[in-house]
């Protein structure tokens, strides 16, 4: 009977320690998976509300914007002549001629 109950002690511990070893083995596979979805999320890239090509054009409309709105208040402002005439080519043309010592 000894022999039996030491026989049935023995099984239950190799069973014992056959479900630790599943459950460890599970447990790696868990941290995995984990590892593997954090590179994934990683890998992936983020979703801009306006792509960079848009950005770019408003940053350069708004530029062209401000340098078109600095010539006329400088111009018609400052200067003491009419906005509009800031952007006609005769009044540039007249610019670098003052420039380059012809007039």
């Amino acid at each position: 009977m000894s022999e039996e109950k030491s026989k049935n002690t023995s099984e239950i511990e190799v069973q014992i320690q056959n479900q630790s070893l599943r459950e460890e083995s599970m447990a790696e596979e868990e941290q995995e998976d984990t590892r593997e979805k954090r590179r994934k999320r990683k890998k992936r890239g983020r979703i801009r509300l306006i792509p960079i090509w848009v950005r770019l054009f408003i940053v350069i409309v708004l530029a062209a914007a401000s340098l078109v709105g600095g010539l006329m208040f400088g111009y018609g402002v400052l200067g003491g002549g009419e906005p509009r005439d800031a952007l006609e080519t005769s009044t540039w043309q007249h610019i670098l001629d003052i420039i380059e010592g012809k007039e």
